[in-house]
């Protein structure tokens, strides 16, 4: 069943129009959608391998032993993260895809069962603590953690994050946190599959819907693109992308201007 979004971007006292302007049809054959980094190379999964394809050539790292990958963060393209739930184990790769290091979470002196697991910069992740549902800060140079979050309500679904602050879906809210461990925001919302940072801003997939939320305006923005299926979504300051399983739709998102 195709997703349908709808972009309409507006403030709290006027009404905006969005330029959508449709900047390149990227065919790709993937199992899911990474997203492109700063240095225009995109990633991808296809068959448990992740895949980097870009202006320095085409770069696979596998290790089937570890399971399927969960989630990959290439917010630092030169040190991007992966992470294998099933053996709890994170993985520092260099940009031609070699292991830098691995991280067992299950063999630290304090255990750690992980859900996800993110960069947070200055040798630091931001993690998901499966058993006690709470958001931490993980200095992996001195094996030291910071818990960030009270227990959370509801069941976590999606993070996502930058050097700055992290950003949490559970099944009834969205939670905005900084690298510090303060609680910016809450905001009461369920059914999101899916969560990125646009700016200083976030994209949220919700049911059918792709909503646009910056918490100084503190709306839900429905965000307007023409009918195609929807199965991953990466933006960066410039672009919008959505794979649909057989092409990355790149798109400019605009500055709104009062009508």
């Amino acid at each position: 069943m195709p997703r349908i979004f709808i972009i309409l971007l507006c403030s709290t006292t006027f009404l905006f129009g969005q330029d959508l302007k449709k900047e390149d049809n990227i065919p790709l054959q993937a199992d899911e959608f990474i997203g492109v980094d700063s240095f225009n190379n995109t990633f991808f999964i296809k068959d448990m391998a992740l895949n980097k394809t870009g202006p320095l050539g085409s770069f696979v790292f596998q290790d089937f032993q570890l399971g399927p990958i969960k989630n990959v963060d290439i917010i630092n393209p030169l040190n991007v993260v992966v992470f294998y739930e099933a053996t709890n184990t994170v993985l520092f790769l260099d940009n031609r895809l070699n292991e830098i290091e691995r991280i067992n979470f299950a063999t630290l002196p304090e255990f750690v069962n992980v859900s996800f697991a993110t960069n947070a910069g200055n040798n630091r992740l931001w993690i998901f603590n499966l058993d006690s549902q709470q958001l931490e800060l993980y200095n992996y140079r001195t094996r030291r953690k910071t818990v960030v979050s009270q227990p959370f309500n509801g069941t976590f679904v999606d993070q996502t994050s930058d050097f700055n602050y992290c950003f949490v879906s559970t099944s009834t809210a969205i939670y905005a946190f900084n690298v510090y461990g303060s609680i910016l925001w809450k905001l009461p919302i369920e059914e999101v599959s899916n969560l990125c940072l646009k700016d200083d801003a976030l994209i949220i997939l919700q049911k059918e819907k792709l909503l646009y939320y910056n918490d100084k305006q503190k709306e839900l923005i429905p965000l307007d693109i023409p009918e195609i299926t929807i199965k991953d979504l990466w933006s960066t300051q410039e672009f919008l992308y959505i794979y649909d399983l057989k092409n990355i739709h790149k798109y400019t998102l605009t500055t709104p201007n009062k009508n």
